[in-house]
């Protein structure tokens, strides 16, 4: 069946008053299902604006951002962002998963603004938010224009993702590349498929993500991973960290950094929820080592850090240190943006990505 008949609500062309919207989200034109994408509703909304400022005082190594969607069909049971779909009078939990708002007209509308005199052309962050490669990309093709429009306005851009959907646009990206700084960014933290499938059910496997940071790096593109969440008693072994980082390195990133699982509110009781029914036996375990908070204890987080070193350096990984307890703060870890996500500002007309090395770049809250 074809999309376009799978209207649930769309405004009559015939110039009458509008189809009551089912939700009041401002620019709504249509709600969407198909069986393509059995128990999700899209709904198309047109933008008025899709540059986002950073709040000021934010630590983070960008100013503006662009989120073509607004809730994410990866279903991550860990996301961060769940929360944010509360401000559209959706739910944090299944709604986050299935309620997805499209910005259908987000390629039209970025030209638009960015071509104002008062543009001053600082790098745009996509992926901060929601994922721009879930796979309802593959149906909207937000992306392409969205990269060609940051481009062809010299403004630098990064990509932090998932979906494998991204290897689409290699050829973009590259041209892209030639004309401004580009960072790219994979989210992997595992390596156990099977985990992977009960945690992030939507998402590419952890073997099709660490094809996709090959194929960036054969590209010529530079390739950061977050390995984040590591997720305490699930992946946090050695056997685990070790196969997490000898893959990542033979996948040829330019740079990792990882950290432990991240609960915010609207978050955390998702998650909680899932640890109740698929790992009961943990959910005492994961309530004593959060707390009331959204940080996993200090003690907790220190000593996965020194892990993290030992196996980022045992694989090859430059700027990291050996495996210790002592004098360590985990927060240096758990900030850091790897080499590869943030564009690096090079000097001369159409010079390509720097060439590949470890490390981190700057300091900041990381968003995964």
């Amino acid at each position: 069946m074809r999309w376009d008949a799978q209207a649930l609500l769309q405004a009559p062309g015939d110039g009458s008053a509008a189809t009551p919207a089912l939700l009041p989200l401002a620019g709504l034109v249509r709600s969407v299902t198909t069986p393509e994408f059995a128990g999700i509703t899209f709904h198309e909304v047109t933008a008025k604006s899709v540059l986002n400022r950073v709040p000021a005082g934010s630590k983070m190594p960008f100013e503006w951002t662009v989120n073509p969607y607004r809730g994410c069909s990866h279903a991550c049971v860990y996301c961060f962002a769940r929360k944010s779909h509360t401000y559209l009078d959706f739910d944090a939990g299944l709604d986050f998963d299935s309620q997805v708002v499209v910005k259908v007209n987000a390629a039209e509308v970025l030209r638009k603004e960015l071509a104002k005199p008062s543009w001053t052309r600082p790098q745009v962050a996509l992926g901060t938010n929601t994922d721009p490669y879930q796979r309802a990309e593959g149906r909207y093709r937000l992306m392409p224009g969205i990269i060609a429009a940051l481009a062809d306005s010299g403004t630098p851009l990064s990509i932090l993702t998932k979906g494998t959907l991204l290897a689409r646009d290699i050829p973009l990206l590259k041209s892209a590349a030639a004309q401004v700084p580009v960072g790219l960014g994979i989210s992997l933290a595992m390596t156990d498929e099977a985990l992977s499938e009960a945690i992030e059910p939507g998402t590419p496997g952890p073997r099709a993500r660490l094809k996709l940071v090959s194929r960036l790096r054969e590209a010529g593109l530079p390739c950061g991973v977050m390995a984040m969440p590591i997720l305490p008693w699930l992946s946090d072994s050695d056997e685990a960290l070790d196969a997490l980082f000898a893959s990542l390195a033979a996948a040829g990133a330019t740079g990792v950094s990882a950290g432990a699982l991240y609960l915010k509110p609207g978050t955390r009781e998702w998650f909680m929820k899932w640890i109740a029914a698929n790992h009961p036996e943990l959910a005492g375990r994961y309530r004593r080592l959060y707390g009331s908070g959204s940080y996993a204890s200090q003690e907790y987080r220190t000593w996965l850090a020194g892990k993290v070193r030992y196996f980022k350096a045992r694989h090859g990984f430059a700027f990291s240190s050996g495996f210790s307890h002592r004098d360590l703060d985990p927060r240096d870890e758990e900030a850091e943006y790897p080499t590869g996500i943030i564009p690096e500002a090079r000097q001369g007309h159409g010079a390509g990505p720097s060439a590949p090395h470890g490390g981190a770049e700057g300091a900041q809250q990381a968003l995964f």
